[in-house]
């Protein structure tokens, strides 16, 4: 297949941008049809709602608020009060809004503050905040605010409005893309290369919009899903054309075609991006099992975006490789090429150097990194799940202005009503209890309607406030019971805690779902229980301090005020599933591409020091990289200005951090040298019944270690090889050097050239002592007595500059 995009790469970038093409047009004259079909069945709130609508069904919607101050005066003044009747008259003729409630009225009188500077009015919809409209609720807006002036502030709060309050889009995803982009020329050196994986995510991404939009049409599609489709997108996208366009670069630096080099790409590092993107759907599929209907739809959107950037890297990719030809190298690589000189993308020295480093000390380095994980997972026990309000939106918006002027107003408790709705006519004595319970500040009993009567309950304290949940839990435990009523507590409050309480006793499921999914996969792909067995603690380690790290952040407000997002409260109960499911996928890519490369070297040496130090040393860098990238993107998403995205954005920048430079580049080679050949072990019955899963298949050229070039074969009948890596005495591999295996008596075996990670391979006839000599220039020369037994022996060498080694 890769050969076939790279030869007919106009087919398939016309077949792309003509299919990118038709889904805009086609999504763009559908329009968007988003609705959270949002229900919590078997809870008290889920019962209120029922009775709500049983009662008033024309009301049983989103209630929302018109605020407004005067700056002299009072608003009882003739001068504000024909303005605002008149405002308030025409939102209620409007198709769509339930009933309009003013203060001017004799029910009306509470709605002004004790001062007449602040007054309100309800709008109450005839549909819950997310399926009203948005023209409507534009119209409501414009028509309130247009009463404004002359000292006069009118603002808008309640959940309908803040869905027309949203921030200019595309200004995180453009600064993400920017970042993306330096990130990419720094570690290819090439503006072509540096496009190219941000060309193919955004061709994923935007068909993945697209698809979501159309969905939206035929099921239940929140508009979180369009958001969190884009931010998973941008940083898998680019990761996985970064991992193909890695491999593409390497194979047309060690002398292939750049044709062949492509082919082999896509070969390798293709299937690994295949397997990566299949766990990060199988991840976030593991979101069906909590039974939250209304993240249905989020599955489908981000599951659909990360499908269609798979399939860009697969596809799209090898189409602009062949476009491109060798001008994806830099022309300084390009130059070294023609003249022959170039030695490959080496292994830098500092990747060598920290390999070699965990190697040496991998207890201190898993204590450090163990130390550190726990201290940022510490914050995690004071975790408060709820939902965020208008008093963490930005300032300069309409609805925190509104929240302001309530809680100035009329008390912070304001913000966040509840209603006891009655099945029945509520007792006076239940309304006595109520306005007696400790937290309430206000309570109005409203005649029954069909036989179910609302009591509005006014807490003291903001709907954030941990003190507004045990009114709650005060209400239906205490209060409600001993008043012998059968009564629920409902209102947008209620329905928070009840979410938060729903998510926290389903997670512990979703948990081991996703856990024993990647348990699963892990052990297919490398055949071994260990190396999964520590990545599920990993897992569960970087959650852990990601969370810590949201926590701090947003629950403590360290850093919000440099950040720009309002004030601190409780975490949003929808993000620890989701995050989850994000981090779980991408913990796997980079588990993946790590212990790939180290047990590939396993397979061949059978060496577990050797295996993890190479394999450390080798993709590390481009593990961080790609690390990197995800940071930038998700950070950018802190300037979206939505509360909720900046959460989502500082919890999965961190997340991503914490797995790949300290989890993936630390503890996990350190714990790995630690159990030493126990990492790969798996049970004899076990490993009969077991499919193989070839996540990376060795390339069939020169790229592995131990493939010597067509015209150094080994010598025939060899028995067994000498192998290893001739490298600088700063890490550095040293390509092209003459690798002679001769007899004690002189007498040569085997020549080969060292290939472009300074991997060589000899052939040996029979167990036995021989000399091994090597030499470079400048590298100079080295020889030495190698006994090689049975088996394979494994032999670096080290070239000094000037250096000669004499043996007699």
């Amino acid at each position: 297949m890769a050969r076939w995009c790279y030869r007919h790469r106009l087919v398939v970038l016309v077949l792309w941008v003509g299919a990118l093409f038709g889904l805009g047009v086609t999504a763009s004259s559908a329009g968007t049809n988003y609705a959270e079909v949002f229900s919590l069945p078997d809870t008290d709130s889920k019962r209120a709602y029922d009775l709500m609508r049983k009662a008033f069904p024309e009301r049983a919607g989103d209630t929302d608020t018109v605020v407004w101050k005067t700056d002299e005066g009072t608003v009882r003044d003739a001068a504000v009060r024909s303005r605002m009747e008149d405002a308030l008259a025409e939102i209620g003729r409007m198709e769509g809004v339930g009933a309009v409630a003013g203060p001017y009225d004799e029910r009306g009188a509470a709605q002004i503050s004790e001062d007449g500077r602040i007054a309100y009015a309800q709008v109450t919809f005839a549909e819950q905040a997310d399926a009203v409209p948005k023209a409507l609720v534009q119209d409501v807006v414009d028509t309130a605010r247009a009463a404004a002036g002359d000292g006069l502030q009118v603002e808008l709060g309640g959940q309908a409005i803040t869905r027309v309050q949203e921030p200019p889009t595309g200004t995180a995803e453009l600064v993400g893309i920017l970042a993306a982009a330096v990130v990419l020329f720094l570690a290819f050196g090439s503006v072509f290369a540096m496009l190219l994986p941000i060309v193919v995510a955004v061709f994923g991404v935007a068909g993945g919009m697209f698809g979501t939009q159309l969905i939206s049409h035929v099921t239940d599609v929140p508009e979180l899903a369009s958001l969190l489709a884009t931010l998973i997108g941008l940083g898998v996208g680019i990761d996985y054309a970064l991992f193909i366009v890695t491999r593409h670069r390497k194979g047309i630096l060690s002398g292939k075609d750049p044709e062949e080099a492509a082919v082999a790409a896509l070969n390798t590092s293709g299937r690994a991006v295949l397997f990566a993107g299949g766990t990060v759907c199988i991840a976030l599929a593991g979101m069906l099992v909590t039974n939250l209907r209304f993240l249905d739809g989020v599955v489908i959107g981000t599951s659909l975006t990360v499908v269609l950037s798979v399939l860009a890297a697969i596809t799209l990719l090898p189409a602009f490789l062949g476009v491109l030809g060798q001008r994806v190298l830099s022309r300084r690589q390009r130059r070294r090429l023609a003249a022959s000189e170039t030695k490959g993308e080496q292994v830098s020295g500092l990747a060598v150097r920290w390999s070699a480093t965990v190697q040496r000390r991998p207890r201190a380095v898993a204590a450090v990194a163990v130390v550190l994980m726990a201290a940022l997972a510490v914050p995690l026990l004071s975790l408060r799940l709820g939902t965020v309000d208008q008093g963490n939106d930005d300032a300069s918006t309409t609805t925190r202005k509104a929240y302001d002027l309530l809680a100035e107003g009329f008390g912070p408790g304001f913000n966040g009503p509840l209603q006891v709705v009655v099945d029945g006519e509520a007792p006076t004595g239940l309304v006595k209890a109520v306005e007696d319970t400790e937290g309430v500040a206000q309570v109005a009993a409203a005649p029954p309607a069909n036989g179910v009567s609302v009591i509005q309950v006014v807490p003291t304290t903001s709907p954030q406030d941990v003190e507004t949940d045990r009114l709650i839990d005060t209400l239906r435990e205490d209060v409600i019971p001993a008043a012998g009523v059968q009564a629920h507590v409902g209102g947008v409050t209620a329905v928070s805690k009840d979410f938060a309480s729903v998510t926290g006793d389903r997670l512990p499921l979703f948990v081991g779902t996703i856990i024993g999914l990647g348990f699963l996969l892990l052990l297919l792909a490398f055949r071994s229980l260990v190396v999964p067995l520590t990545a599920a603690v990993m897992n569960l380690l970087a959650a852990a301090a990601s969370f810590g790290v949201l926590v701090m952040v947003f629950q403590w407000g360290v850093g919000l005020d440099v950040l720009g997002l309002g004030t601190e409260g409780p975490i949003a109960s929808f993000l620890p599933i989701i995050m989850l499911s994000l981090l779980f996928g991408l913990s796997m890519d980079y588990q993946v591409f790590l212990v790939s490369r180290m047990h590939e070297e396993w397979v061949h040496t059978r060496d577990n020091a050797r295996a993890v130090r190479v394999g450390l040393a080798e993709t590390s860098r481009v593990i961080n990289s790609a690390a990197l990238i995800m940071v930038c993107v998700f950070l950018a998403f802190v300037l979206s200005g939505d509360y909720g995205a900046a959460m989502a954005g500082v919890g999965l920048a961190a997340a991503v951090a914490l797995d790949a430079f300290v989890l993936r580049t630390a503890l996990v080679p350190a714990v790995m040298h630690l159990l030493g050949r126990a990492n790969w072990w798996l049970p004899a019955g076990l490993e009969k019944r077991l499919p193989h899963l070839a996540v990376e298949p060795k390339e069939e050229e020169d790229d592995g270690p131990l493939a010597p070039a067509p015209e150094e074969k080994a010598v025939d009948g060899a028995a067994s090889v000498v192998h290893g890596f001739v490298r600088t005495p700063e890490g550095e591999p040293v390509r092209g050097a003459a690798v002679t295996l001769l007899t004690p008596g002189g007498r040569q075996l085997d020549r080969v050239a060292s290939l472009a990670d300074g991997a060589y391979v000899v052939a040996v006839p029979s167990p036995g002592t021989y000399l091994l000599a090597v030499s470079a220039s400048p590298h100079g020369a080295r020889a030495a007595h190698v006994t090689v037994g049975e088996g394979p022996l494994v032999h670096d060498v080290e070239l000094t500059p000037g250096g000669v080694d004499v043996v007699s």
